[in-house]
């Protein structure tokens, strides 16, 4: 059987791992170690279930990239921390106890020899959409709590998946695009692109998507169905003769210039400039470092996690 790659978003795993797990487990020292621990439990879990031949964690180097501002202002604006004088306005409000558990990850990561990557101007969604739309070899499996990437999900050989984590790994779901076009009210012949197409139409609070005044997910869904794609919706929103409600005409053609400007910014890029850690996304199945693996896990109190994981890919 050919192995998968697993695509991690880093920061959707270690942000439901901090809120996930007790804030009580620390390190020897006292530090939080919640969010390192979780995240090593998690991907042991993901390694087990899926058995990937090769692993990449996806990084945001701009959690919210100035181009997709300029389009849409509102984009993302309620997660910027309060403005201080002589800060950078852009800053992303993150728990105080998170950001240095993400340092402590991504020691762990190194040593290890597990891959990471990102793309400079682009978010952790363009380097996944970008890795897994250009694989040309083995099936990719995208882990993440974010439904935004369920645009990804794909029948073109060798294919995408979408791991959905939004609920928690227990209850975590795989999409293609037959579950894509079920769950949403989607085509299934482009139930990818028309996922993007819904998000648009509705919005996205957690993203600041404002969406099209008066359409919600349930309308947005009917005209999916009905036209087959927004393309299809516009045309017919401008033609007086076709046989949209008036009510809806209304409504779309009011969001002419929402429309053409959120259309980039929901579409999860392809071709972002990606560079990795590593030589090679290869799973490692046994630590590059073994010394300064057993150090860190020491020191952060995640030595039953290290173990967990090394347990999960001795069975690979």
């Amino acid at each position: 059987m050919t192995q998968p790659i697993l695509l991690l978003d880093g920061a959707s795993m270690w942000f439901r791992s901090f809120f996930g797990v007790p804030s009580s487990i620390t390190a020897p020292d006292g530090r939080p170690v919640n969010a390192v621990r979780g995240f090593l439990d998690n991907i042991a879990a993901l390694v087990t279930q899926h058995r990937p031949g090769r692993l990449v964690v996806c990084l945001d180097l701009d959690w919210r990239p100035q181009w997709r501002v300029d389009l849409i202002p509102s984009y993302k604006a309620h997660r910027v921390v309060e403005e201080v004088p002589g800060d950078d306005p852009d800053i992303e409000e993150v728990p105080d106890d998170l950001t240095p558990q993400v340092a402590m990850i991504m020691e762990l990561l190194d040593a290890f020899g597990i891959a990471t990557a990102g793309a400079p101007g682009f978010e952790a969604d363009d380097v996944l959409g970008t890795l897994a739309t250009r694989e040309g070899t083995d099936p990719a499996i995208v882990v993440s709590g974010d439904r935004d990437l369920l645009q990804l999900a794909s029948d073109d050989a060798p294919g995408i998946r979408v791991f959905y984590i939004g609920r928690g790994l227990a209850k975590a779901v795989l999409y293609g695009p037959a579950e894509v076009a079920e769950t949403y009210g989607v085509p299934l012949d482009r139930a990818g692109a028309a996922y993007a197409e819904l998000a648009l139409l509705r919005g996205d609070a957690s993203d600041g998507l404002p969406g099209v005044a008066g359409i919600g997910e349930k309308t947005a869904s009917t005209l999916l169905q009905t036209y087959g794609s927004l393309t299809a919706i516009e045309a017919a929103a401008q033609d007086s003769a076709s046989k949209m409600a008036a009510a809806q005409r209304k409504k779309l053609l009011a969001a002419t210039d929402y429309i053409a400007a959120a259309l980039p910014v929901v579409r999860v890029a392809t071709d972002a400039p990606v560079s990795m850690s590593t030589d090679s996304d290869a799973l490692p199945l046994v630590a590059r470092d073994p010394q300064r693996v057993a150090e860190l896990a020491g020191t952060y109190g995640v030595t039953n996690s290290i173990a967990r994981l090394q347990k999960a890919l001795d069975k690979l």
